[in-house]
């Protein structure tokens, strides 16, 4: 193995690969493969999402094995989940986590239920140390097909984020560096978001570097109470990491338009000014730091970018419907003088907004003054490092009111640059990670996410209920005929009985039957699973922040219907 890396480049890219859908599918997953082995910087790790077929996959591996020696092709579901991971580092284990809310098998024409989709986990090794480890996470979410508070699939986003925030969580706890990569289909600051980093130590790194960045397309709410101009084309990837559905992508035109790209036609440009008003980043690179008292350090956020933007040399397309994101992280350690001593981070503390970290300390030494303080913890360290650097203007990281404007998406002032982007910022990025590892939710985004969750409940339940009742109807009915038939005067109208009611009607009936018993009953077992979750974490939260104890009953029973009906 070679020596331990100071730095590590990830790539997360969509690349659109629905077989006999995407156009010119073999063409582009060619080039992104040639793409990929020649980047700058080199990628390390790379996601891919949407890479639906061996063959696609093969192609890639072809023109990245000599940089990429290892990697792994995910199979799930009847078709696959179109995930795979490459690295420069070999692949100690791997695993297929399945969703258990992932879409309807109803919506058979959006094929999300059939995929199987779920979360990638590689666990890399990069040294030889036991913390020498990368967790990388590799999902492609449901797509948001619905928008509005009509949004039936919200629930199931949601409860995807869900699962992705305990993988992360798990593998922060083993102290290894944690990655999520890939097309989490959602908008910053969303509510699935912040699911995401309230209950995992992770950051999105493209916030890091670019906290002022939009939380959505300029016709977004959020992002229209902000009252910022329409972004260009250029802005919006520079700063707003849109990397999907921007006026660059050539899939994003016009058919008139992408009908005048092709082999032997002129490029068409695209002015950097052109006005962008649906841009927006669906796709994400989140990192933890690693455990910062065993490594001596921590790994910090460098550089992020939107990348793959280069059309196919050829055909003059882009290389697929979505750009890449790229992030590097650095390695930034403590001061040797000072290291921090060991921590543990506590589920129960993200919940209220305490840091999530307890250090201990050493005593003193018998001939130590009273007043001699502690080896003190990384936080501490870290304070004492900033005040050097900083003894004056106070610039270390956002101070309280401007994260709170932040968070709520309203965040009108641009940080100085010594507090994100300047030459101690990655000191800043430490401090910030040990502070507070993970962003609390207050208890009314529970309650957001428990009213999403019974809404949907509640339609599902009217689907189960409407679908039995209907393989009832359906079997009185062709019984009904096939005792018809016995008295119809005519052949053609035995025929048409037999044969419409009789079978066709049956067998519609079944299925609905069918749909009902399994799939229905399963997905309502999975959401009480979920707001037993959601409900418990409210819980932790009221605990911790000093109110009393909230009773959670399991209300289990071997009756679907218990309960609020389910």
């Amino acid at each position: 193995m070679d020596d331990v890396p100071s730095e590590i480049s990830v790539l997360t890219l969509n690349c659109w690969g629905l077989k006999y859908i995407s156009k010119l599918r073999r063409e582009r997953l060619a080039e992104i493969g040639r793409q990929i082995a020649v980047a700058e910087p080199e990628p390390h790790i790379v996601a891919l999402q949407e890479l639906w077929t061996q063959e696609d996959y093969r192609s890639v591996r072809r023109q990245t094995r000599h940089k990429l020696p290892y990697a792994k092709f995910y199979f799930s579901g009847p078709f696959g989940g179109g995930l795979a991971i490459l690295s420069r580092w070999p692949i100690e284990e791997s695993t297929m986590f399945r969703y258990p809310l992932n879409g309807r098998p109803t919506a058979f024409f959006r094929g999300d239920w059939f995929v199987g989709k779920g979360v990638a986990h590689a666990r890399i090794r990069y040294g030889p140390a036991p913390k020498h480890v990368v967790d990388v996470f590799n999902t492609h979410t449901h797509a948001p097909y619905e928008h509005g508070p009509n949004d039936s699939y919200l629930a199931h986003r949601l409860a995807q984020a869900w699962e992705m925030s305990k993988l992360l969580r798990a593998a922060s706890e083993r102290g290894s560096l944690v990655l999520a990569l890939g097309d989490f289909n959602m908008v910053p600051l969303s509510l699935e978001h912040r699911l995401i980093t309230a209950h995992a130590p992770v950051r999105d790194t493209w916030r890091i570097l670019h906290p002022d960045s939009s939380v959505g397309p300029a016709d977004h709410p959020p992002e229209r109470a902000r009252r910022r101009p329409i972004p260009t084309a250029e802005f919006n990837i520079r700063e707003n990491g849109a990397a999907s559905d921007g006026p660059y992508n050539t899939w994003r035109w016009p058919k008139a338009q992408q009908k005048r790209l092709g082999v032997g036609k002129p490029d068409l440009p695209v002015s950097p000014d052109t006005i962008d008003s649906r841009g927006k980043r669906l796709d994400y690179v989140f990192a933890g730091c690693g455990d910062v008292a065993a490594l001596g350090g921590g790994w910090v956020v460098s550089r992020v970018s939107v990348g793959m933007m280069v059309r196919h040399p050829e055909l003059g397309c882009s290389l697929s419907d979505h750009f890449a994101v790229e992030a590097t992280l650095v390695f930034h350690p403590l001061d040797s003088a000072n290291a921090p001593q060991p921590h543990h981070y506590s589920h129960a503390a993200d919940n209220s907004a305490t840091t999530g970290l307890t250090a201990t300390t050493t005593n003193t030494t018998a001939t130590a003054t009273a007043n001699t303080p502690s080896t003190p913890n990384p936080r501490q360290q870290l304070l004492h490092q900033e005040k050097q650097q900083h003894p004056d203007d106070g610039s270390t990281i956002l101070d309280d009111k401007q994260d709170d404007a932040l968070h709520n998406g309203t965040y009108l002032q641009s940080p100085r640059t010594s507090s994100v982007r300047g030459p101690h910022s990655f000191d800043s990025q430490l401090l910030a990670a040990v502070r507070s590892p993970v962003e609390p939710l207050p208890a009314s985004a529970y309650d957001e996410v428990l009213a999403a969750t019974r809404r949907y409940a509640a339609r599902e339940r009217a689907q189960k209920r409407w679908r039995g009742a209907h393989f009832w109807a359906a079997l009185a009915a062709a019984v009904g005929a096939w005792v018809a038939v016995w008295f119809s005067p005519h052949n053609w109208v035995s025929f048409l009985l037999m044969l419409l009611l009789g079978s066709l009607g049956l067998v519609a009936g079944t299925v609905d039957g069918l749909l009902a018993l399994l799939f229905f009953k399963s997905e309502l077992r999975a959401l009480r699973e979920f707001e037993w979750e959601i409900v418990n974490a409210k819980a932790a939260l009221a605990a911790a922040g000093g109110g009393p104890p909230v009773p959670v009953s399991d209300d289990d029973g071997e009756d679907d219907e218990g309960n609020r009906g389910w």
